[in-house]
């Protein structure tokens, strides 16, 4: 069974390249453009993996890491958070995720990020 990664974005052209990355390296993908999509597909299943931008249109990826991190059910999924903001110390002092990447970003090194944490 395919491993299953959540990623939420508000960009239509940046969540549309990194769910075709995705799918190309053989993962489920369920692109999420808003906090309110991403908590309506974590009712219907949990994925392996959670990559969320930190700004939203609705709220933001920090809140969304903190609730998945502050949860017994979901503090195990790893979390990667995506910022185009360079000042990463400060978002990791807000959240407990595993990685964080600045945008814009390498596809490679976004890639084998993500599989650091989901390979079988």
């Amino acid at each position: 069974m395919k491993k299953c990664i959540y990623v939420v974005e508000d960009n239509l052209n940046i969540r549309e390249i990194i769910e075709f990355l995705l799918i190309e390296e053989l993962y489920e993908v369920k692109a999420c453009p808003n906090t309110k999509e991403f908590w309506f597909q974590m009712s219907k299943r949990l994925p392996d993996m959670v990559i969320l931008d930190i700004m939203l249109p609705d709220g933001n990826g920090l809140e969304i890491c903190n609730a998945l991190k502050g949860n017994i059910k979901t503090h195990h999924i790893p979390v990667m958070v995506m910022s185009a903001n360079n000042h990463l110390s400060a978002v990791k002092a807000k959240c407990d995720a595993e990685n964080f990447i600045n945008k814009p970003f390498d596809l490679n090194d976004f890639a084998y990020r993500v599989e650091k944490y989901l390979a079988a």
